[in-house]
């Protein structure tokens, strides 16, 4: 059976866009959202089989402040812009999202003297509200800190998100808009042809005088079909803990330890979903290897005790790792490298941060390079969902008593009703794997990792997609839940 009931069928006529967007984690989906606000046909070309696959759905989901990157770079100018940008769009397309503030503290004198570097460039950067702490004001924020902290910088504008609901959010509205994604469609070559880019996929060609590469970690592999390597790509896994919302109180803040060649370190770091999330580790990997190590694990654990010496890694529920697109350049790759052909490349952190800037800075290349950017008459941008679990009581009896399948409780971790999934699949972008259904309505989040809820789930595939049991996915294309039924047919 074909999982992706969202890509069209089309025939060279309609294959042709005004300009393609080349995959659709936050970075793509920014560029798309962006798009849609002008008169433009925007095609958005994934090769997964649901948006947020890649990198945006395994990160710290952090909205950085902007005080690390260099001044002067397109990181630290998108950064700020993106992280001002984030609480508006947030606020307008329901995506969780809190200013919690973070530190970055000192263990030792030197570091204190970089902490007070990383403010003096934030300052130059224009983030707003640093201040240098001495460690006893840092304890007194955050009691939880080690007794041997010595300082810490404080930022008042970082955040944390829900990074995939952020990138479901853009793609959705980009959809709403008028723009056509096309999912499990991999691009496998490209060339120009008469100012028109002719992007191969397996689903067919496309056509466009204009393309956004912001494929990820597949970004260079992307560019070579375009254009002469100017970069080497750099995959780098950072591996995470995730406990369970009884320490998700351990800290108020995220907390960072200083900064290093490797990144930003291992952090600690309240969820937006009432969890704590400790990592990453940073390691160079030949691809996009996802595996946990024993390893990796220890060294986040042992690292963020230092911090916050009183986490309880017991209650860990999960651990999962995400692979950052690094390469060997010091900045984000945003820029023309062929007619009409725009790379988003090197988009490692602060890339989710950055996520709405660099998709109006993309937007600003394509109009130099001569794409018309005619502002729409009309421009959605409003997104709700019913939480039941952030109800009060009346208001859950009020729903429950026009819609009775809101009071059917689907994922008693979460408080997650069989109402919330089925909206769920009358969206903009169905899911179409169970995993898919976590990413936009919560479910599975909670201790049991779906272990309760997951066969409800996939009987409801069942019951409203026509799906075979055996056709129903976890997540990616290739990872079927069942591979057969009982005696009884089920």
């Amino acid at each position: 059976m074909d999982h992706n009931r969202k890509v069209k069928v089309l025939d060279n006529m309609e294959n042709k866009y005004d300009v393609l967007v080349i995959g659709c984690g936050v970075i793509g989906a920014a560029a798309a959202f962006e798009l849609s606000k002008y008169d433009l046909k925007v095609g958005i070309l994934e090769k997964g089989n649901d948006v947020s696959l890649g990198t945006t759905k395994a990160n710290s989901a952090i909205i950085h402040a902007g005080f690390d990157p260099e001044s002067g770079s397109l990181m630290a100018k998108l950064n700020v812009r993106g992280s001002e940008l984030a609480a508006d769009i947030c606020e307008k397309l329901d995506v969780p999202y809190r200013r919690n503030g973070a530190m970055v503290v000192a263990f030792t004198e030197d570091e204190v003297q970089t902490l007070k570097g990383l403010y003096t460039r934030g300052t130059v950067n224009g983030v707003k509200g640093l201040r240098v702490l001495t460690g006893e004001e840092a304890r007194e924020r955050e009691p939880g800190l080690s007794p041997e902290v010595k300082g810490a910088l404080y930022a008042p504008t970082s955040a944390i998100i829900s990074p995939w609901e952020y990138c479901l959010a853009l793609a959705e509205t980009a959809v709403i808009n008028g723009s056509d994604l096309m999912l499990n469609t991999e691009v496998t070559a490209m060339s120009r042809e008469d100012d028109l880019w002719k992007v191969t996929t397996n689903k067919g060609e496309y056509f466009a005088p204009y393309v956004v590469n912001a494929a990820g970690v597949d970004a260079l592999s992307v560019h070579e079909m375009a254009a002469p390597a100017k970069y080497v790509s750099k995959p780098r896994r950072g591996e995470y803990f995730l406990l369970d919302k009884s320490e998700g109180t351990r800290t108020d803040h995220t907390i960072f330890q200083c900064p290093s060649a490797d990144g930003k370190g291992v952090l600690v770091t309240p969820t937006v979903h009432g969890n704590l999330l400790v990592g990453p580790n940073s390691e160079n990997v030949e691809w996009e290897d996802t595996a946990n190590t024993t390893a990796g694990l220890s060294f986040v654990r042992e690292t963020a005790k230092k911090s916050v010496p009183g986490i309880l890694f017991n209650k860990s529920i999960r651990n999962f790792a995400g692979v950052r697109a690094t390469t060997d350049c010091k900045d984000f790759i945003i820029e023309e490298a062929a007619p009409g052909f725009i790379d988003c490349a090197g988009i490692c952190s602060p890339g989710l941060s950055a996520a709405p800037a660099i998709g109006e800075y993309a937007v600003e290349l394509l109009a130099a390079s001569g794409m018309k950017t005619e502002a729409k008459e009309s421009f959605i941008c409003e997104r709700k969902r019913i939480r039941f679990n952030e109800l009060t009581d009346e208001e859950k009896a009020e729903i429950v008593k026009k819609d009775p399948s809101y009071g059917r409780v689907i994922c008693r971790c979460e408080t997650v009703t069989e109402g919330e999934i089925l909206e769920c699949f009358r969206g903009p972008i169905p899911p179409v794997s169970i995993d898919g259904v976590k990413r936009r309505v919560g479910t599975g989040m909670g201790r049991c990792q779906g272990g309760f809820c997951g066969p409800r789930i996939s009987e409801l595939f069942v019951e409203k997609y026509g799906y075979d049991v055996t056709e129903v996915l976890q997540d990616r294309a290739g990872s079927e839940m069942f591979v057969g039924k009982t005696k009884e047919g089920r």
